[in-house]
């Protein structure tokens, strides 16, 4: 045992005496940090070194085993990626937006996020006139993230979209519902059908209960006609019985078919009420080269659509010249549609832009189905509207116009006209070109207490 512990003490003497200083006193040392040479993308990256004191004897430079890091190098996230997205497009570099969308989608994001990147990377692929891709990445946002159906409708960068199949595709799904798309449109287009009848619901309410009491009336009745029919002491009325009967069946029949009528007519409602909001996404082009849609002329004009061939539409357009000071007057903008004249439009819109402005652009977290036009943008606008304006997208013009005379019973093709409301919803429509008389009796002048309640 001696001999193993004196061994022990000659292994250890030479780290003994370095401790207590015969080897010399122990060089200490600082942390500091040397930026590299090299710029890095996220900023400089830093390295921590051992680097000795003045007063410290020297010693060798420092081995690769004594480095590491000293800062972590900023990691993109969803949300960094959406916004730097929407400053690239803001200043018109679409394909780096684009692809800081689709990095966006790559890193986790959250719902309102991947809503945000989803829409914003739609936007690209509308202004590079790619609708498939559009149509896509919204048919996803719908589906998943709860977009509203509605944004799409309002936002302007998207009126190239718009005037693709793609769009009316995927507008056809949204009016469905379903779980392709998501009933969030279709829930809007009830919520203002209810509106416009709003006592559509109670009445299916009486349809429903009444049918019921007489369900269970009937539930009742049968089997006292039963034992009518058999006869035998102490056997009900047989006449009585069978009339009874005869009321809760009928009574159950015609409340059926009234909720049944109900219901097709809030169909045919919601289908109006979607071809209205189609109608107003249409785009035109004022007599200063402008384009603008429909909704942004409500309660500045009446626009009077004037659909057919061009020998009638040219017609028409003469004689309204005669009238044009009264016309004015009442706030006609005259909107000529000739079907199958016009070639598709290869130009891109004007109007909107070349460049996506910031204020506009949808951000993480912002409610960008928030759309107000001031004062001054609506006088200005007001300054632009002459007595004509051009249609832009003739093949979107001519297929609602199609949709409009099937619904209302019309030949497609056949000339007709279509006189708006300054709310923007159809006033009345007719075969064949307008009387200018009969509609300057008709529509009252702006500034007229009916054209403020039109409002």
């Amino acid at each position: 045992m001696a001999a193993a512990t004196a061994a022990a003490a000659a292994a250890l003497r030479p780290h003994i005496t370095l401790l207590s200083g015969g080897g010399g006193p122990i060089p200490s040392t600082t942390l500091q940090i040397q930026p590299s040479v090299s710029p890095l993308p996220f900023g400089r990256r830093g390295r921590i070194v051992l680097v000795p004191n003045a007063s410290s004897s020297p010693s060798s430079p420092p081995t690769p085993e004594k480095e590491a890091v000293a800062e972590a190098v900023p990691l993109p996230t969803a949300e960094s990626c959406v916004n730097l997205g929407l400053e690239l497009l803001s200043k018109g570099r679409v394909r780096d937006a684009l692809e800081q969308f689709e990095n966006a989608l790559e890193l986790n994001p959250t719902p309102i996020e991947a809503q945000a990147a989803l829409y914003n990377k739609a936007c690209c692929h509308a202004y590079r006139e790619e609708s498939k891709k559009a149509a896509e990445c919204l048919r996803t946002a719908l589906r998943d993230y709860n977009l509203k159906f509605g944004t799409i409708l309002n936002d302007p960068d998207l009126a190239p979209f718009r005037a693709s199949p793609e769009f009316k595709e995927l507008q056809e799904e949204a009016l469905r519902g379903g779980e392709d798309i998501g009933s969030g449109f279709r829930r809007d287009l009830k919520l203002i059908s209810e509106v416009q009848a709003p006592f559509r619901g109670v009445r299916r309410f009486f349809y429903v209960a009444l049918t019921a009491a007489a369900g269970i009336s009937t539930f009742f009745t049968i089997p006292r006609l039963i034992l009518a029919v058999q006869g035998g002491d102490g056997a009900p009325d047989l006449l009585e019985t069978a009339g009874n009967a005869a009321i809760n069946i009928g009574g159950i029949v015609v409340l059926v078919a009234l909720y049944f009528w109900e219901n097709k007519k809030e169909e045919k409602q919601i289908t109006q009420i979607s071809r209205n909001e189609t109608l107003s996404r249409l785009p035109v082009r004022l007599s200063t080269n402008r384009i603008i849609e429909l909704v942004q002329l409500r309660d500045i004009t009446r626009p009077v659509i004037l659909a057919g061939s061009k020998a009638s539409v040219t017609r028409a357009m003469q004689r309204a010249e005669r009238y044009r000071t009264e016309l004015l007057k009442r706030g006609v903008l005259l909107i000529p549609v000739i079907f199958g004249a016009s070639q598709k439009d290869q130009t891109k819109p004007r109007g909107f832009g070349t460049r996506r402005a910031a204020a506009s652009a949808p951000s993480v977290g912002g409610d960008f189905e928030k759309r107000t036009e001031s004062i001054a943008a609506k006088s200005r606008l007001k300054a632009e509207v002459r007595f004509k304006a051009d249609i832009v997208s003739p093949e979107q013009w001519e297929s609602w116009i199609r949709d409009q005379q099937e619904s209302e019973g019309v030949t497609p093709g056949e000339d007709v006209y279509i006189i708006l409301r300054l709310d923007g919803r159809v006033r009345r429509s007719g075969i064949g070109m307008p009387n200018w008389n009969d509609i300057l009796q008709e529509l009252p002048r702006l500034e007229d207490l009916m054209s403020k309640l039109e409002r």
